[in-house]
């Protein structure tokens, strides 16, 4: 009849734990990232044969120096050094957790010494009492778990370790991206170099034709000053270009987690792309599995999912098996004989009666989590669509504004050689010449910084796409994360 009574009082405990926490319940939805439209540029370019990018998608620059400086950058960087802590971080929590599901092996030993006065006595001692008193016990401690809190601490400690090792092969990724796209920007600077002392090697041979015009007696001085002018302007263009590659080059070395001077010793870069992007079909949805960011966002809802069934968890009572055996005696003489000996065994249980508020906070608390969890998830996903989108939306038009730069560029180096034979013969003046050779310098850089372009917009499609990330420890559906937060 006892065990019966108890077993309805706790009953009616969880039964009244349920109505408190009814009305509590997160709001947020996922998107199904297959359901999304990734648009017209993306499904031109998807190909069936196409793979996702490899791991090491950068070699595909063909550039060893650019390999070596993003294996040193993932060896060597702090940021990524601070990534994998926190993975050690998360395994070390996880294993704090699962030790909550398995049983608790407790020792003591006491050695107390006691003075008593004769006043404490109820009969009359003569004088004052001092002996031992020691016991030395051991104690085995269980909890029944009987409403999964535990477990699903454990599990949810589990999820965040999965969601900090997708993050930090996301910031592996990010740290690689960064280092291509800086090189790439290195490789930019060279060729407008190019352009600039090519265009101020022209203007010197103007400034020379000029010269000899006025030699010749069919120039002017003005002619001369205006060739002389253009000049230090030149000259200070090939100085800006030379400080950003200064900067770019500590930029790089930043990245690889070492000092300005062993950014000084990286050479020109030499890249070239021997194939365009191609897209696999399954886009958007093999994003789901291929960024880690989604893996990671995913990784987080889950997590969140199972802080919910904890909170819920708390609501109702505790139940555990306490066993404790050992010895216990006045004095050593006898202490290790069996008429010392003691133990006990039985459940000890605990119920939430008046917390002031305090469990229905937490439950409140961990479902707004899961809701910015989730919203995380959707934005994440939403993100990398967009990006894969835009990327190939610029790698389309760049493609496009390189051909009609080439033929502008074809027209201006037709029309900067004509002007120059005819201000040698005498034909044109110098504007005519200062003209074509502005519009011949606008093209050029135009080309260059196009090229550049292109190939900084391939990393960034790689980066979009994953960058050889593939998810092998697959994450729970969303359904059954739904059903999860559901659970009473």
């Amino acid at each position: 009849m006892r065990l019966r009574h108890a077993i309805t009082a706790a009953l009616s405990f969880a039964l009244a734990a349920c109505a408190g926490m009814g009305s509590i319940v997160p709001h947020a939805q996922q998107t199904d990232g297959r359901e999304l439209d990734a648009g017209s540029a993306v499904r031109a370019q998807a190909a069936s044969d196409a793979a996702w990018p490899t791991t090491l998608w950068w070699q595909a620059y063909g550039d060893p120096q650019l390999n070596q400086l993003v294996a040193q950058a993932i060896a060597g960087n702090p940021s990524l050094r601070s990534a994998r802590a926190r993975v050690e971080q998360a395994t070390g929590l996880a294993a704090i957790a699962r030790s909550g599901t398995l049983p608790r092996v407790d020792g003591a030993v006491e050695l107390d010494r006691t003075y008593q006065t004769h006043g404490a006595f109820p009969v009359d001692i003569p004088e004052a009492y001092t002996y031992w008193e020691n016991s030395a016990l051991l104690k085995i401690s269980y909890d029944l778990d009987l409403w999964g809190k535990d477990r699903a601490a454990m599990e949810g400690a589990l999820d965040s370790l999965h969601a900090a090792e997708v993050e930090a092969r996301a910031a592996q990724l990010a740290l690689a991206s960064a280092v291509t796209q800086a090189y790439v920007q290195l490789a930019a600077q060279y060729m407008l170099r190019d352009v600039a002392e090519a265009n101020l090697q022209r203007q010197q041979k103007v400034l020379d034709i000029a010269k000899r015009r006025y030699k010749a007696g069919i120039g002017t001085q003005l002619e001369i000053s205006q060739a002389t002018t253009v000049l230090p302007e030149s000259q200070a263009q090939i100085e800006r270009i030379d400080e950003s590659t200064d900067l770019l080059r500590n930029q790089l070395a930043a990245l690889q987690g070492k000092g300005p001077g062993d950014g000084e010793r990286i050479a020109r870069p030499v890249l070239k792309l021997e194939h365009g992007a191609r897209l696999p079909v399954n886009l958007p949805a093999g994003l789901l599995g291929h960024r880690p960011d989604i893996v990671a966002q995913r990784w987080r809802v889950e997590a969140a999912g199972k802080d919910i069934a904890v909170a819920k968890a708390r609501f109702y009572p505790d139940v555990n098996l306490v066993a404790a055996g050992g010895v216990a005696s006045f004095g050593f003489t006898r202490m290790f004989t069996g008429e010392n000996a003691t133990g006990e065994f039985g459940p000890a249980i605990s119920l939430p009666i008046f917390e002031g508020g305090r469990l229905r906070g937490n439950l409140r608390a961990q479902s707004a989590a899961y809701d910015v969890a989730v919203e995380s998830y959707n934005s994440a996903v939403l993100n990398a669509v967009h990006e894969v989108a835009d990327q190939v939306t610029s790698l389309r038009s760049l493609g496009r504004q390189l051909e009609r730069t080439d033929a502008a560029l074809a027209s201006a180096t037709i029309a900067d050689k004509q002007a120059q034979q005819g201000f040698r013969a005498g034909l044109t003046d110098y504007l005519s010449v200062l003209n074509t050779q502005a519009e011949l310098l606008v093209q050029q850089r135009n080309r260059a910084q196009l090229v550049a372009r292109q190939l900084e917009t391939y990393a960034a499609l790689m980066k979009a796409l994953g960058g050889g990330f593939s998810e092998t420890v697959p994450a729970p559906t969303q359904a059954a994360q739904a059903e999860q937060v559901k659970k009473p």
